[in-house]
């Protein structure tokens, strides 16, 4: 019974080596699992698949680089997936630190992949505006009161893609990504049930249980953490070939996650098999 003693008074530095090494490992040699793309992940890929070329997508950026590991990866899958399906790009944000991560996943994303792609015409970014929900409840009649510029400074009026926009009801679909306040909650709440707009977008693992009760009458669909990102990546894939050259980051961190935790069950299993061992070789002791 030495085996069973060594495991029973485990140090648990050990443990916390093996969890180390079964993120560290998996990191290094970029091991990656296919996922299975799941309802509430899969109705916002159909419902971008489906729209007709030209069809307006209003893309909220409404976090802060704290979880940019999380949500960079749901904003990168469905604007490319925006731009391949030849769709107008409306990016604002209501979180002010979303204007700059706004303007860098355009650059990756659009001019990087879609050179041919015009600034005004094919995609516009409008920038942030505070207040939160108040905000929506203009824009939802009247985008055109609060936006007067674009984030260039370019006069509103002056850009092909805001001639015929008066308001958020003129959008064919409502995507917005973050899991704090103001987020998809209040996008749903004061623009997708108001104005009869579809809303769907991607938030935090720990913000999601919150939202799935609006879910599927008030919202389209839900990426739930890098999980909910990993199965948009899989799908576009599997759709698109060519998105296979862009970075996974929602695949690439769920093979370490993945892996974690496998081996952290792996140990609460051994956990329970000692303890009630232990208590039966105690019982026939006495």
């Amino acid at each position: 019974m030495a085996f069973f003693d060594t495991i029973k008074n485990i140090d648990r530095r050990i443990i916390f080596l093996f969890i180390a090494l079964s993120v560290i490992i998996p990191l290094l040699f970029n091991v990656i699992f296919p996922e299975r793309i799941t309802p509430i992940v899969q109705k916002i890929f159909d419902k971008i698949e489906t729209l007709p070329e030209g069809s307006r997508v209003l893309i909220s950026l409404d976090f802060d680089p704290s979880t940019v590991p999380e949500q960079q990866p749901m904003v990168d899958a469905v604007m490319y997936h925006c731009c391949r399906r030849n769709l107008k790009l409306y990016v604002m944000a209501l979180w002010g630190t979303g204007q700059n991560l706004a303007d860098e996943t355009i650059d990756r994303i659009v001019t990087t992949h879609f050179p041919d792609k015009v600034c005004g015409v094919d995609y516009v970014h409008l920038g942030y505006k505070a207040g939160n929900q108040g905000l929506i409840n203009v824009i939802i009649t009247d985008m055109k009161k609060m936006y007067t510029t674009d984030v260039n400074g370019t006069q509103i009026d002056s850009i092909p893609m805001m001639r015929d926009v008066r308001s958020l009801k003129n959008m064919d679909l409502i995507a917005a990504f973050g899991g704090g306040f103001p987020g998809l909650k209040e996008w749903i709440l004061f623009a997708g049930d108001p104005g009869n707009i579809p809303v769907a977008g991607g938030v935090t693992a720990v913000s999601a249980p919150q939202l799935y009760p609006y879910y599927p009458n008030q919202m389209l669909g839900m990426m739930g953490g890098i999980k909910g990102a990993a199965e948009y990546e899989s799908e576009m894939i599997r759709k698109y070939p060519d998105f296979e050259q862009m970075p996974h980051g929602g695949l690439e961190m769920m093979g370490p996650q993945a892996v974690a935790h496998i081996v952290i069950m792996l140990f609460i299993i051994i956990g329970n098999a000692t303890f009630f061992i232990d208590r039966k070789r105690k019982a026939r002791a006495k």
